[in-house]
């Protein structure tokens, strides 16, 4: 008999439960009580709504972020938190996000918040561990052990899942430069003790994630693996070792020979492991095999995945189990409640409990016969040919578009040091100059006015005035504040993926289909389903009234096409380089008509522009170079005089920085502040040639940075990079924080520009 689990569920709620729970306790408007039993319930519910798979994961919920769960887990805190005395939960959010609750913390005290960035090629972020080399650790199953417990009483199959030792220290990083793996020996310690505590527990499996494993490994790293994976086969508990995101390849041969009992593959990704592994593995362990794309929302080719899973299931038996990809982490919650979305594109959608429908189904045709499930086949046969047939997914106009696509699209007419001096002529900014990401504080107003659109119960004059209302104040604050560069401050954007994709043909849009980004923060990304077009201008009218209120310049502001993609659920029936290219000729258009308009400053954010990166170095050229083209035909039709911007954050900059400077924009606004400045280390060898804003504002923390801070902060950049090429930002957009931390943070931050500009 073919078995069925998942590796993760999503955490957040269907209604953003978590989300409303964290934030309120965070404001002081609820206790941390109330807050853990939000956190029980949802786990309650979510264990039950998996019901019927032979194992469900425990421990894969977290109020915050499972790595740093596992950084409490193993003992591995950051000097500035060890002397917080209190609940463990208040700690966990001042590494997360710097402080926790007022209530919470002694005498006020705020710390440095740990670094954050990207989980894989995921926009999901987590929290860094640190580590020095005389990091020690010491075990805190207590987590574990309770969810552990709660499921058993709930009469759940659970299977605690555990981030895996490798990829731990592999996602960390070493604040003083020191070799990683020399800690595996003393964390090996702690997973040992983990394991055993977990088998006291009455668990039967653990699922230990190694999703590292699908990148390429030093040798150095693959003989670690042989080490961590021998001493971690005493315990009395089963490992299933999971893996996902891509492709084993050649670590293919090292993860047959581990001494674990059990073996996840992602085969949506990995389809070419299946087969060798299923071969190589001892007549003892499983293959789980995850045929079931956890990081979309398309319904899967059932008939298609039962014809090459069909002869796996005979020579395995009951050692084959199936799953989703990944965690379920990455997709909404439930397709159920959206009553309001287009019922065609709906039809041809999965989200996460559906997923789990399917891959019911799938084990149910294995081991009784697709017969047994005949009907529920012929559904989705008829969905899928729906979905091809359907004239709403092709444009022969846009694909003529595509075609015409030429390099002289993505050229500016000049080089960048000549642009430089008339874009200097027409904005006279001094040195330094002084600008913000784009949005500014999405206040209870602004929410309120567009609920009430939303509904119909405020025509669009009304919501019009509302929003220019916003907009006036944004622009009045700025200038009271004195910045240099000014922007409309997106009072009428929701998220800004999901305002453009709104405008473009070619998307549509869910009203719950919320996923977790960080912490308490949820994306609603977009749904691809077809050829994209602009039929409108989309910004146009925001932007010319906010410039009509300042002399000063006004930016336009844009999502790029890398970001389009990246941050929406993709189509799947063709390249993804394609559908970029459609998103490049129309945001193209919107930057042309905004210059004729009289937009001096058009900034077009590209932050996931390294979050699509392939997970293997080898395959990476060939993404950036379709990347950067996209970025370019999107950018580049200006005259020289228009400044382009582009703004990236939380992720890996240092190691594409050549390709980041072959997108030729004018400036470049990136996230530094929380790595302190970590990713100038590329300029010590990479003369970056254009303007570059190093963000010295992390706006993902509630605390207020000081003016020193800020000031010693654009000292390093100033020591790699000429002063005349520097900006001073915050590190991203505004909309997450309140007036009354960003206004106090912003005079700081024009106050160091100015102190910098003294001393220069």
């Amino acid at each position: 008999m073919v078995s069925t689990h998942n590796l993760g569920f999503p955490r957040m709620g269907a209604g953003r439960e978590l989300k409303f729970a964290l934030e309120s306790y965070w404001r002081d408007a609820s206790s941390l009580d109330e807050l853990k039993r939000v956190g029980a319930d949802l786990r309650r519910r979510h264990w039950a709504a998996q019901q019927g798979l032979g194992w469900v994961p425990v421990g894969d919920f977290s109020f915050y972020d499972q790595v740093l769960d596992m950084s409490f887990t193993l003992g591995n805190l950051p000097e500035r938190v060890r002397g917080y005395g209190g609940d463990a939960l208040d700690n966990c959010f001042r590494v997360a996000r710097g402080r926790s609750a007022k209530s919470s913390e002694q005498h006020g005290a705020a710390v440095t918040a740990a670094e954050m960035t990207k989980w894989f090629n995921t926009n999901y972020h987590y929290i860094v561990p640190e580590f020095e080399a005389g990091t020690t650790f010491a075990l805190d199953a207590s987590r574990l052990l309770e969810q552990l417990q709660e499921a058993r009483a709930q009469g759940v199959a659970a299977k605690p899942v555990i981030l895996g030792p490798l990829t731990y220290l592999a996602l960390g990083k070493a604040r003083d430069g020191s070799d990683k793996l020399a800690l595996l020996p003393r964390l090996l310690d702690i997973y040992q003790a983990l394991l055993q505590e977990l088998a006291r527990a009455g668990a039967t499996w653990v699922q230990v994630d190694e999703p590292v494993l699908v990148t390429e490994l030093e040798d150095t790293w693959r003989d670690a693996f042989r080490t961590a994976y021998a001493a971690l086969a005493a315990p009395g508990v089963k490992l299933l070792l999971a893996t996902y995101f891509g492709t084993l390849a050649e670590n293919r041969e090292l993860v047959a020979s581990l001494p674990v009992a059990g073996v996840h593959v992602d085969a949506i990704n990995g389809r070419d492991d299946v087969q060798p592994l299923a071969d190589a593995l001892r007549s003892s362990q499983v293959l789980s095999l995850g045929v079931i794309d956890g990081r979309n929302v398309w319904k899967a080719d059932l008939a298609a995945i039962l014809d090459w899973v069909e002869p796996i299931a005979r020579q395995l038996g009951d050692r084959l189990w199936l799953a989703p990809s990944c965690s379920l982490l990455h997709v909404p919650v439930d397709l159920a409640g959206e009553q309001k979305m287009d019922p065609e594109v709906r039809s041809w959608l999965a989200f996460a409990l559906q997923k789990l429908d399917e891959l019911k189904l799938l084990a149910r045709a294995l081991n009784e016969g697709r017969a047994a499930v005949s009907d529920a086949l012929s559904a989705n046969r008829s969905a899928l040919a729906a979905r091809r047939a359907s004239p709403r997914v092709t444009n022969p106009n846009v694909q003529a578009a595509v075609r015409r696509i030429n390099v002289s699209l993505g050229q500016r007419k000049s080089p960048y040091a000549e642009r430089a001096r008339k874009q200097a002529a027409v904005l006279g900014l001094p040195l330094y100059p002084t600008t913000t990401i784009g949005s500014f504080p999405q206040t209870d107003t602004i929410r309120q006015a567009r609920r009430e659109h939303r509904a119909g119960r405020l025509d669009d004059a009304g919501y019009e005035q509302a929003m220019k209302a916003a907009i006036a104040d944004c622009v009045r604050e700025q200038e009271k504040l004195g910045l240099d560069v000014l922007v409309h401050g997106e009072a009428e954007r929701n998220d800004m993926v999901e305002y453009f994709g709104e405008q473009l043909q070619g998307y549509v849009f869910s009203q719950s289909g919320w996923v977790q980004s960080y912490g308490s923060r949820g994306v609603k990304p977009p749904i691809l389903f077809g050829d994209v077009s602009r039929p409108r201008a989309m910004t146009v009218s925001w932007i010319t009234y906010a410039q009509s209120l300042t002399r000063k310049p006004m930016k336009g502001m844009l999502t790029g096409p890398v970001t389009m993609l990246n941050w929406s659920f993709v189509r799947d029936d063709q390249p993804r380089a394609a559908t970029c290219r459609q998103l490049a000729l129309a945001i193209r258009a919107e930057v042309l008509d905004l210059e004729q308009a009289g937009v001096h400053v058009i900034q077009i954010d590209e932050p996931a522009l390294r979050e699509g990166l392939p997970l293997r170095r080898s395959q990476w050229q060939a993404y950036l170079d379709w990347a950067v083209e996209c970025f370019r035909i999107a950018a580049n039709g200006v005259r020289d005089e228009t400044q382009v911007h582009t703004h990236m954050c939380y992720s890996e900059f240092n190691d594409i920085i050549e390709s980041i400077a072959g997108m030729d924009a004018d400036v470049i606004t990136m996230e530094t502040s929380r790595s302190d400045m970590e990713l100038l280390d590329a300029f010590d060898d990479f003369s970056y040639p254009n303007g570059i804003g190093p963000g010295v504002y992390d706006i993902h923390s509630p605390n207020i940075p000081s003016e020193a801070h800020m000031v010693h902060l654009m000292q390093e950049a100033a020591r790699r990079i000429p002063a005349t090429q520097l900006w001073v930002n915050p590190d991203c957009g505004l909309k997450t924080r309140r007036w009354e931390e960003v206004e106090p943070a912003l005079a700081s931050m024009v106050a160091a520009a100015r102190t910098l500009r003294a001393s220069a």
